[in-house]
């Protein structure tokens, strides 16, 4: 299977839906050094995948009236987490969960913590990265601007991993970042999920997702991460989805066409 698909839109549309976390899949080879059994990594995809993200993207962009490009992981974060910084930057290293997990949600061992991540991070974090940052690269291209909109989803009650977990927790977290998201974005997102419930920004989840060769340096390159609670459009943990979907689709469709 592809690793990811960048799956296009209008020729002359800015915006690049990213679904970074919405699959399961765990290749056989990278399964091994999974310390988890059968029914371990089960329960845990289920907690950890942004379950149905990718169908809200694709229905967003079905209704959006100028078509968006998507880029769509087709692995699971388990794998590698390609949102995450590969180095000390990273924060959540300090919980096992840097781009290369070694813990789970609720902090148990996923691999051993002598587990070398280069492998990983050469096979799949940085062809990830370079193709990302070509996708972007495109719609500067071609629309002379680029506008990354981020689509996950997070629990409605915090995991044992949340290293921020005590704040609110609303219908949609506005993930933002002081360089990459004008305060227009973020307002013209709150305006687009106002009828999804309430909406917040920073919490539990902050920041927004920029390839590294733009990240803080290119204005061009605008981003807002849209988190959405999961228990208000499917059953959790890793449930099917309800018709909740479809309302946000329709909002993630009615910011799209704002941008």
């Amino acid at each position: 299977m592809n690793p990811y698909d960048l799956l296009p839109g209008a020729p002359d549309s800015p915006v690049l839906l990213h679904v970074p976390h919405s699959a399961r899949a765990v290749p056989g080879d990278v399964r091994a050094g999974i310390v988890l059994d059968d029914a371990g990594l089960e329960r845990e995809l289920d907690h950890i995948t942004d379950a149905h993200t990718d169908e809200l993207a694709e229905r967003a962009a079905e209704l959006a009236g100028l078509t968006p490009w998507r880029f769509v992981n087709r692995l699971s974060r388990l794998v590698v987490d390609p949102e995450r910084f590969p180095d000390e930057r990273e924060e959540m290293a300090a919980v096992g969960m840097g781009a290369v997990y070694t813990r789970t949600t609720h902090r148990g061992e996923l691999r051993r913590a002598d587990t070398d991540p280069e492998p990983l991070l050469e096979r799949c974090f940085r062809p990830y990265a370079r193709a990302m940052t070509e996708a972007v690269a495109g719609r500067l291209a071609a629309a002379g601007r680029a506008v990354i909109i981020d689509v996950h989803s997070y629990p409605t009650a915090p995991l044992p991993y949340e290293l921020h977990g005590t704040g609110p927790r609303p219908a949609v977290c506005l993930g933002t970042d002081a360089f990459h998201t004008p305060p227009k974005l973020a307002e013209a997102a709150r305006e687009a999920f106002a009828g999804c419930g309430e909406t917040g920004l920073d919490s539990p989840f902050a920041g927004t997702y920029v390839p590294l060769e733009f990240y803080g340096t290119d204005a061009r390159v605008t981003a807002l991460m849209v988190e959405i609670r999961r228990d208000t459009y499917m059953t959790e943990p890793g449930g099917p989805a309800g018709p909740g979907l479809e309302r946000l689709a329709a909002a993630l469709a009615a910011l799209v066409d704002m941008l």
